[in-house]
């Protein structure tokens, strides 16, 4: 109920509160809603890459200054300069781009046969009930085995190559996209399915027209996991007798006490599986764009 003495609020007197005022003539309502500029800033795309370097540059500053204050020792934690001496030291060998060209080759080759059968396999179980009774049970069991119990099968069946190592990381690409794409087929909209069935569209024309435009940002949340996954793999399947690869680089740094290049490999697998898993973003964005 408005008081008919009430003093009516002007948009100079809004704007002096830190709010603005939206007419209908905008975009058809009238609410009150606060001046937030700090939204707008953050989207960004320089602003976002400044202050996601703000992190890293602090974590580098205290690992630098650890080797000036000594909390822990240079085995336990050598200094950057050691690091990047260490990479020096391997790319003029030829070594470090072996390495890095070795693991990047094993986790896309496993991550493209991975998610092309998830993507498979979670259609055909997000679209028909009789594969979901028949397979979502025994894929449902598969997926709770770790990762390691499958190396000692893979050496049997496969032997020692690339053949076992990119299986392995196959396997580890293959369950978050599968998992993702077919639960979201599962909850497409019912009524929008239905709806799209009265206008005639059916089977494949139904698939790229309704349920596959609804599952795009699923399907590409599925693959983001999946590639982290494949990267995490890595390590695992590296360990399969590898004489190549940071997998290998770490292990066999371990081995020697070279703490070093031990730290050199965490910050490759970590700066490229970043790298990989920004162009699939990019990707993404252009897909939703296109799909939704």
């Amino acid at each position: 109920m408005i008081h008919e003495n009430a003093t009516p609020i002007s948009k100079e007197g809004l704007e002096a509160t830190g709010h603005t005022l939206t007419t209908a003539d905008d975009d058809g309502v009238s609410p009150l809603q606060p001046a937030d500029t700090s939204a707008g800033l953050l989207s960004r795309r320089p602003v976002r890459l400044l202050l996601g370097l703000v992190v890293p540059a602090l974590v580098l500053g205290a690992w630098q200054l650890n080797s000036v204050v000594g909390v822990f020792s240079a085995v336990q934690l050598p200094p950057p300069t050691a690091v990047l001496n260490a990479a020096v030291e391997l790319a003029e060998r030829g070594e470090l781009w072996i390495h890095i060209a070795i693991s990047t080759q094993r986790v896309l080759i496993g991550f493209a046969l991975g998610a092309t059968l998830g993507l498979a396999l979670g259609a055909l179980l997000g679209l028909s009930r009789l594969a979901d009774v028949l397979l979502a049970p025994v894929i449902g069991a598969l997926r709770a085995v770790p990762s390691l119990a499958w190396v000692p099968l893979l050496i049997l069946w496969m032997k020692i190559g690339e053949d076992s190592k990119v299986t392995l990381i196959l396997i580890g690409a293959f369950f978050p996209v599968f998992t993702t794409l077919y639960l979201a087929l599962r909850h497409v909209d019912r009524n929008l399915v239905e709806a799209a069935r009265a206008f005639g569209l059916k089977g494949f024309r139904l698939l790229t027209t309704v349920q596959l435009p609804a599952v795009v940002p699923a399907i590409f949340s599925g693959l983001r996991l999946a590639l982290a996954q494949a990267w995490l793999f890595l390590v695992a399947a590296e360990l399969i007798a590898s004489s190549l690869g940071l997998g290998f680089l770490l292990t066999d740094s371990t081995n020697n006490g070279r703490t070093d290049r031990i730290f050199l490999a965490i910050i490759l697998l970590a700066v490229i599986g970043k790298t990989t898993d920004a162009l699939l973003g990019i990707a993404e964005r252009w897909a939703v764009r296109r799909w939704t």
